[in-house]
Formats: C-alpha cells, sequence, structure tokens
C-alpha cells in the first residue's frame, strides 16, 4: 500500500479504538486503559511524531526558502510572489467568512437554547495590527529561531537569500551548501512519514478516546453548519479558484492533496504540517521550491480559511444562544474582523479561540459564550485545519502557474512523488545497482 492509503486506514482504525475505549468507559481516571494505554502509549506516540514534524519546521523553512530566493534569482519576481499569495489569502479568508455567516443565517443553530454555560473563556489580547508589523523584523535572529517565530523566520531567510544574491558569484558555494541542506531537510521529512500511520492512529485513537460522540450530540447543530460551511467551502470555494485562476482539475488536485490534509486532521496543526504540504506541492504537485518555499510559511502563518469559517459560524450560533440581533452590520463587521485578525494574530497560540473573543467584544457578544462551544473544538480544529493547508496549497499553484513555475507533467502523473517507505533517486538507485554488480562479481 502507499502511504496514503496506510495513514487512511490508521486513521479509520484510530476513530474506531476511540470509540471502542469510550464507550466502553475505559477512559475513566485512574483506569489501566487510560492510564497506560491511552495516556502512556497512545500519548507518547502522537507527542513524538508531532514534535519531530515541528522539529523540523525552522530548518526547512529556513533553508528552502533561501534555496527560493536563489532559484527565483529576481527581487522583482520574489515581489510578485508576495504581492499575489498575500491578496489571494485575503480573498479566500473574505469568502470563506462570507459563507460561512450565510449559511448559518439560513440554518440559525441555536435558536431557542439557552445561553447559559459553566464553562468559562477568559480572551487574551490579541497585539495591535500595528506591533505585528513592527515585529516582522527580529531583534534577536537566534531568538526567533529559538521560539519558531515564523514571520520573522521568513523575513531573515528572505533578507539572507537576498543578499547572497547581490553576493554573486562568491556565494555560489554556499548557495550550492544551503541546496544541498534543503534536498538532506525533504529526505528527513521521507523518514518522519515513513512512520506517520502509526503516530495518526495514536493521535487519533486519544482524541475520540477522551471526546467520544456525547458533546457532538449536544452541539449537532453548531458542529454540522460548520462542518457544512467548511466543506462547502474546501470543495467549493477552493476548487472553483483553482481552476478559475490555474485551469487545474480540481480532482486531480483533491487526490494529491490528501496526504497533507490527513497530517493536518491529525496535529490541528499548520504549523507542524508544513514539512507535508511543502513535500506535497512540489514533488507531487510539481510546483517549483522557489515559489513553494514562500507561499507555503507565509499561508501557514496568516492563512485562517477554516478558523475564519469558525468564528462566522460560532458568531452566529452565540448570538442565536443569547437572543442578540447583529444586523447587517454587525456581521460585515466579523467579516472584515476575521480577515484582520488573521494578520493580527499570526503565530498566536490559541490562535482560533482567541480571534473569536476579539469578533465578540466587537459585536458586543458575551465571551464566556465561547465556553458553550469549547468542548468540540478540539476536534474541529481539526477539520478545519485540514481547509486551512488545502487552502495553502490551492494559493500555492495558483501563483506558480502564474508565475511560469509549474511542471504539469508533475501534476498529472498520479503517481508522482508517492510515498511508499522511503524516497531513493535514480542516483542513488544506480549506485546502489552499481554496489550489487561489483559484489556479485567478487
Amino acid at each position: 500500500m502507499t502511504l496514503t492509503q496506510k495513514v487512511l486506514w490508521a486513521m479509520f482504525l484510530g476513530i474506531i479504538v476511540g470509540l471502542v475505549i469510550n464507550i466502553g468507559g475505559w477512559n475513566s481516571e485512574g483506569s489501566f486503559v487510560q492510564e497506560y494505554v491511552v495516556g502512556g502509549i497512545f500519548y507518547i506516540i502522537g507527542k513524538m511524531f508531532i514534535t519531530a514534524l515541528k522539529m523540523l519546521v525552522v530548518p526547512l523553512v529556513f533553508f528552502s526558502l533561501i534555496s527560493g530566493v536563489l532559484g527565483i534569482g529576481d527581487v522583482r519576481k520574489l515581489g510578485s510572489v508576495g504581492v499575489k499569495s498575500f491578496a489571494l489569502y485575503m480573498l479566500t479568508t473574505a469568502i470563506a467568512i462570507a459563507t460561512a455567516i450565510g449559511l448559518a443565517i439560513i440554518v440559525a443553530p441555536g435558536s431557542g437554547a439557552n445561553g447559559t454555560t459553566d464553562t468559562t473563556f477568559t480572551g487574551k489580547e490579541a497585539p495591535p495590527l500595528s506591533d505585528v508589523f513592527i515585529n516582522i523584523v527580529p531583534d534577536n535572529v537566534i531568538d526567533a529561531f529559538a521560539s519558531g517565530n515564523m514571520l520573522q523566520i521568513i523575513f531573515f531567510s528572505i533578507l539572507l537569500g537576498i543578499s547572497l544574491l547581490m553576493v554573486g558569484k562568491k556565494a555560489q558555494n554556499i548557495a550550492e551548501g544551503i541546496e544541498v541542506l534543503n534536498e538532506a531537510m525533504m529526505h528527513m521529512v521521507n523518514i518522519i512519514m515513513s512512520v506517520a500511520p502509526i503516530a495518526v492512529f495514536a493521535l487519533l485513537a486519544k482524541a475520540i478516546s477522551e471526546l467520544g460522540l456525547d458533546l457532538l450530540i449536544s452541539l449537532a447543530g453548531y458542529v454540522l453548519v460548520l462542518v457544512a460551511a467548511l466543506l462547502l467551502h474546501l470543495f467549493g470555494t477552493l476548487m472553483f479558484l483553482l481552476k478559475l485562476f490555474s485551469g487545474l482539475s480540481p480532482k486531480m488536485f483533491l487526490q494529491k492533496i490528501r496526504d497533507a490534509q490527513v497530517f493536518a486532521f491529525s496535529t490541528a496543526s499548520s504549523n507542524a504540517t508544513i514539512p507535508v504540504t511543502l513535500r506535497t506541492v512540489t514533488k507531487r504537485m510539481g510546483v517549483d521550491n522557489s515559489v513553494a518555499s514562500f507561499t507555503v510559511p507565509f499561508g501557514a502563518t496568516i492563512n485562517m480559511d477554516g478558523t475564519a469559517i469558525m468564528q462566522g459560524v460560532a458568531t452566529v450560533f452565540i448570538a442565536n444562544v443569547y437572543g442578540v440581533e447583529l444586523g447587517m452590520s454587525g456581521y460585515l463587521t466579523v467579516i472584515l474582523m476575521s480577515v484582520l485578525a488573521s494578520i493580527g494574530t499570526a503565530g498566536v497560540p490559541g490562535v482560533g479561540l482567541i480571534m473569536l473573543s476579539m469578533v465578540f467584544v466587537q459585536v458586543g457578544l458575551p465571551v464566556e459564550g465561547i465556553g458553550l462551544i469549547l468542548g468540540v473544538d478540539r476536534l474541529l480544529d481539526m477539520v478545519r485545519t485540514s481547509v486551512n493547508v488545502t487552502g495553502d496549497a490551492v494559493v500555492t499553484c495558483v501563483v506558480a502557474k502564474s508565475e511560469k513555475e509549474f511542471d504539469m507533467s508533475v501534476f498529472k502523473d498520479p503517481e508522482a512523488g508517492e510515498v511508499e517507505e522511503l524516497d531513493i533517486d535514480e542516483t542513488e538507485e544506480e549506485e546502489l545497482a552499481e554496489i550489487i554488480r561489483k559484489t556479485e562479481e567478487g
């Protein structure tokens, strides 16, 4: 089986095992299964896998971005890629939130419900937009790398790449070394991906065993509308934009994006999925690294289609629960706030709920209403992260196609870049064949 098939089977089995543990009552505190299987084996395997992916993010983005800038070779072209990416990410976010609000108004989840909750949520203050732009420039590069501040890492990497271009031939050896290191990082991604099915099984089994179906049933209206809006955006809006702006086949795209979607679902983190997304768009879809190395980490930082959809549905849901009439001006405020907040809260932990608290305060909804949806947020976060990652890949393909940095032969090949165990390129294959031949000759 291919890696994708293995991961999908692992995902299915993880959900089944998680439900069995939850329904069987084996997830109670102090039980053997909860203590040693869910909180022990499943937790350790899942945590190690996510940590391994996060381990790759900073060096992969650093080497890949510099390699991409050197590959572009033209600062003006780099600016073109940046402007197009930013415009498309903002456009998809605006469409996402508008779609979510429209669907939620039609279905009206939460109408007639009692707006009380024992769970409290304290909103954190997001940084002002001016501070976000100021903080893009790192005052300490080492600290930026150590803390994983993606916007600062992107800024420094692009600046270093441009500086190496300006140095010219003297930097040739450094450029070649960075290219080798970038290739090594991609091989490291392959190594970690080869154990992904086990990790995906552990992650989902643990999540489902703890969450179960009770919370989903109690919030069925909110959950169904949110999932419907997410799927509508993924299969409708994003695929329409892909076809409109690039002419690429949505069917082939969806077939090839599955790896990244499954990893995003399992980890619920766009940043942790960067290595897989980057590999998918370059090796599976044919996007040149010079474009992908910028658009993928940039998208993981500011593109929040799934989170914007959650804000739209949650706003209508909580407004209905508490009997608050927002009106057209309120909904327009939500759309504007969500688009701006997707930049303003970039890189802030718990970004989805922080953005939601900002929106609630702005339109006059009680922030404590977030407590009503906290229980199912973890599971839904997995779904919306998959949508975020798909949006990153769509924008990457559109920008690459417009910049003529796209290999159609790779995109049209269903098996291009597919991983079964570990990739062995043609050179390595020839070397292995030569070693075998010499061995047989004595």
